[in-house]
């Protein structure tokens, strides 16, 4: 297993720890807000970063900085959480664990994200025309990431999670150009 591989899953199950702390507390999306601040925090802030993955730091130091950042701004077990991750010496996935936090999250409450690829931008009324398509023929409200590639020449293709849906042009044209091809 890769090591990307292996802290991605790691990632995932402190998030899923996470989202069942946030539903005793009755508060999953407000959880979710307060892990993107501070996963935010991280990624932004490159002395917080080097601060948090610095091994020559103490962990009590960081645990210290945390509680003095955070120690009143949010509840005691998500401080808790935080305090664990430092201890696990996971800190460092805290932006990974934000973004499996939202998918989990997303998935719970019937939301998947589909990157679509279309071949030129895409007005406002298009975006939405696509949504409502994928979410009619998932059954899921579907929030599409568009990107611009114009080698499909023409229509999109949709991946969600394993799932691809390519209708573009080019396809087609292959499709065609290979049944042409087999006929002689």
């Amino acid at each position: 297993m890769s090591a990307t591989v292996a802290g991605s899953t790691v990632a995932r199950n402190y998030a899923d720890a996470l989202l069942a702390l946030a539903r005793k507390a009755d508060d999953a999306s407000g959880w979710g807000t307060m892990l993107r601040h501070v996963a935010n925090a991280i990624s932004e802030d490159v002395t917080l970063q080097q601060f948090l993955d610095s091994p020559r730091i103490p962990a009590e130091h960081k645990l210290g900085m945390l509680t003095r950042a955070l120690g009143d701004k949010v509840p005691r077990i998500f401080m808790k959480f935080l305090q664990a991750l430092v201890h696990n010496r996971r800190q460092t996935l805290i932006p990974a664990i934000a973004d499996e936090y939202d998918t989990l999250l997303d998935a719970s409450n019937g939301v998947v994200h589909a990157r679509v690829t279309v071949a030129r931008e895409t007005s406002d009324a298009d975006r939405d025309a696509i949504a409502a398509r994928l979410s009619t023929a998932t059954g899921k409200t579907v929030v599409p990431h568009l990107q611009v590639d114009p080698s499909i020449l023409g229509g999109v293709v949709v991946r969600i999670g394993d799932t691809v849906m390519d209708g573009s042009l080019r396809r087609k044209l292959g499709l065609l150009r290979r049944k042409i091809g087999s006929r002689n």
